[in-house]
């Protein structure tokens, strides 16, 4: 099997797990072009690259036949802070409270958008579990660092649980989510919840999880220049984050989650990760820091993937297997939850400047 390198940035151990041979497949046919490491160097053109090419679905795309109600929404900062972006997506023609899946997009902080993710969350979970999806718009490195991001996720999650009667969701049933950056934003958003005494949450989906600025695990430097992330990318993206407080040593748990001394009355978590990419170690102490405090996680380690391996082989079976596994814990933790207060739904909330980019049209 071809390990190749995207570019080392520090030395590696000689022996790495094995790639899956349908995902090594799907790596080699992308070429080495998308898997160049992204440098200070190269940051501002990787950005302007990504806005440029990244998906940004239409008020068309995203009404899918009228499937759906899209509402875009822009809600208020925190103190001295911009106006969040909130993309608040239902299933059609329901009226009663439902579940909420308020989603934070991945992109290493430093690219993403929250559109782009909103296709494939609408098929694997919005209309067979039932639910509603707020995809949160927050602020990019290095523009913005650290709390920037954050406050705007915590910022949109205090706006849109306190209109839960008018957005037609149900208050006590939300889970918290994301994937490599937006999986560690949902961690230190947990944490922050938890220290602010914010809404309750009903679980913390964490899906390759962007915890640990530090970069000293074991498979940091063992999947060094291998797969689609690498420790030379992941410090370029810490540092744009952290700025001057990269490396410190009192950075807050928010900021990096595997910082956490205290994880202690969190929310039940789902972690997965790789076996072949650098955020495993992080990613599995995570899960195990979690237990010894006493919380609940399900950890996922799939054998021989790499980092976003089901976006780019969303057909291979490990990747069918790891959505049907998300899945079915999205699906335990809802139903064990019940809804305790019938709240009226439907309509965008008063207080928000709301743009209607896709109304519900027929019947599917």
């Amino acid at each position: 099997m071809n390990l190749s390198r995207t570019g080392a940035s520090a030395p590696r151990p000689t022996a790495v797990p094995p790639f899956d041979p349908e995902l090594s497949a799907a790596l080699e046919s992308l070429g080495m072009g998308p898997r160049e490491p992204v440098t200070p160097a190269n940051l501002a053109a990787r950005q302007e690259r990504d806005a440029a090419t990244r998906p940004r679905p239409t008020a068309e795309d995203l009404r899918a036949d009228g499937r759906f109600e899209v509402a875009e929404l822009t809600v208020p900062g925190l103190g001295d802070g911009p106006d969040v972006t909130l993309v608040s997506v239902r299933p059609a023609g329901r009226e009663g409270p439902l579940p909420l899946l308020y989603y934070m997009h991945g992109g290493a902080m430093i690219m993403g958008n929250a559109w782009s993710v909103l296709p494939r969350i609408l098929r694997e979970w919005v209309l067979p579990l039932d639910l509603a999806v707020i995809s949160v718009e927050y602020r990019l490195a290095p523009r913005t660092r650290y709390p920037g991001p954050l406050e705007d996720c915590y910022a949109g999650l205090l706006w849109a649980t306190g209109h839960a009667a008018e957005l037609g969701i149900d208050a006590d049933r939300v889970i918290i989510g994301g994937k490599s950056a937006g999986g560690g934003l949902a961690a230190a958003l947990a944490l922050l919840v938890r220290d602010r005494g914010g809404p309750g949450i009903l679980g913390q989906l964490l899906l390759c999880p962007m915890l640990d600025d530090r970069g000293r695990t074991f498979s940091s430097h063992q999947m060094s220049g291998l797969g689609m992330w690498d420790l030379l990318s992941h410090e370029t993206a810490w540092k744009a984050l952290l700025g001057d407080r990269y490396g410190a040593a009192d950075l807050p748990p928010y900021a990096a989650p595997a910082r956490a001394t205290d994880l202690s009355d969190l929310p039940p978590a789902f972690i997965d990760v790789g076996s072949a990419e650098m955020f495993r170690d992080e990613d599995v102490s995570y899960a195990n820091a979690l237990w010894r405090a006493g919380g609940q996680a399900e950890l996922h380690v799939w054998p021989g993937a790499y980092h976003g391996f089901d976006g780019l082989a969303p057909r291979a079976a490990i990747s069918k297997d790891a959505r049907d596994a998300r899945t079915r814990w999205l699906r335990r933790l809802l139903d064990h939850s019940r809804s305790t207060e019938p709240l009226a739904g439907g309509s965008p909330a008063p207080g928000a400047k709301t743009v209607d980019i896709a109304s519900p049209c027929g019947e599917w």
